[in-house]
């Protein structure tokens, strides 16, 4: 999980519960997908000036902050981080079957990983599906006690899942939220044609230029 704004516990959820499961093997994604976004890189527009991270790509807008998330001792990009509208997003996208989807059951392995934190959960409809409210405990840097909340959203595409994980305004500000759906709902995945293992992260590449169209670009 990303850093997220930390709750105090008097300020935390009450009705955060595991909800029932749906089908696991079936695909999870709005019916207007192909059009509305995430988009296959089959859907989008190519002259959109998109910022090209290999597996996804980003279309630029004002006051968005790219950076890249790199994993210690390989350096290899894991997932994108974009700061907007007072919030955090992090995408990631994993190649996937072609015929049946993911998000239902890396859904249900999140949930089980917030439990055993001691953290609280509910799964609850969103624009894009079954997503996930979560609360984990944290302590603050004055050493109080609170919970970092998160949302978990995922949709399923052809071959395959983008992931985001959003924190910060948009989990309470109505307008920071339409705002970081929309920015979500503009991601375009590169799935590529070579045979990946389900599961296995769409790999992540560092663009040519370090600001592309407004989108700021940074690497840890």
């Amino acid at each position: 999980m990303s850093d997220n704004e930390i709750v105090p516990d008097d300020q935390q959820p009450d009705d955060l519960e595991v909800q029932p499961a749906a089908d696991r093997d079936a695909k999870s994604a709005p019916p207007e997908r192909a059009t509305e976004g995430p988009f296959d890189a089959t859907e989008a527009n190519p002259a959109r000036p998109y910022v090209d991270l290999g597996g996804v790509k980003i279309l630029p807008r004002e006051g968005l902050h790219l950076r890249l998330e790199v994993e210690e001792g390989t350096n290899r990009v894991v997932a994108v981080g974009l700061d907007y509208a007072g919030s955090t997003l992090q995408v990631q996208a994993f190649a996937a079957p072609r015929s049946t989807g993911l998000w239902h059951e890396i859904r249900e392995q999140i949930e089980d990983q917030i439990l055993k934190q001691g953290g609280k959960s509910t799964v609850q409809p969103g624009p894009f599906g079954p997503e996930l409210i979560a609360g984990v405990p944290a302590t603050a840097p004055d050493g109080s006690q609170g919970v970092r909340m998160a949302r978990f959203i995922g949709v399923d595409g052809p071959r395959w899942l983008l992931r985001g994980v959003i924190a910060g305004e948009a989990l309470t500000n109505p307008a920071a939220q339409t705002a970081v759906e929309d920015l979500f709902r503009s991601v375009v995945v590169v799935r590529g044609s070579s045979p990946m293992p389900p599961r296995d992260l769409i790999p992540l590449t560092i663009p040519k230029t370090a600001a592309t169209g407004g989108a700021q670009t940074a690497t840890p």
